[in-house]
């Protein structure tokens, strides 16, 4: 298994694979150049992305195939999405989810409201309609938090 940057090859399959998951596809592939994926023996095993707003981001499209459910693949995308955006100057990071909100505190995400996400996060597809309203909202402070563990 490879956790790698995505390149343009790769799009087809992580759309496919967010269809066969039912998550949306508004704003990925606008966005695709700041998504990681999992591979195993050429096929796309996972993927994450990261929609940047300045020092504020959006996690978005975290997905793993079902046959590699429960084997580390998610735990790995989202750590490696979590270093990049370390890296990239990222200060909190907000994500919507309607299955996975029991998931990602091992993250350090915690439920929020829809009225403490800044504005200009607001304004990505997954806030515009892509993402029901039901979605639950999480965060997580991002810059110190990761760098510390280094």
């Amino acid at each position: 298994m490879k956790i790698r940057e995505a390149t343009t090859r790769d799009l087809d399959a992580v759309e496919s694979l967010l269809s066969a998951n039912d998550l949306p596809l508004d704003g990925v592939k606008e966005n695709f150049s700041s998504f990681v994926v999992a591979e195993d023996n050429g096929e796309i095993a996972g993927a994450i992305g990261l929609e940047k707003f300045g020092s504020v981001a959006l996690l978005r499209s975290a997905v793993v195939s079902p046959e590699y459910r429960g084997s580390g693949v998610g735990r790995k995308l989202v750590e490696q999405l979590l270093e990049r955006a370390s890296d990239e100057g990222i200060e909190e990071l907000f994500l919507l989810t309607t299955t996975a909100e029991k998931y990602f505190p091992r993250f350090g995400f915690s439920p929020t409201s829809r009225v403490a996400v800044p504005a200009v996060v607001k304004t990505s597809a997954e806030f515009q309609g892509a993402c029901p309203d039901s979605a639950v909202v999480m965060t997580r402070r991002i810059t110190s938090d990761v760098k510390a563990r280094s």
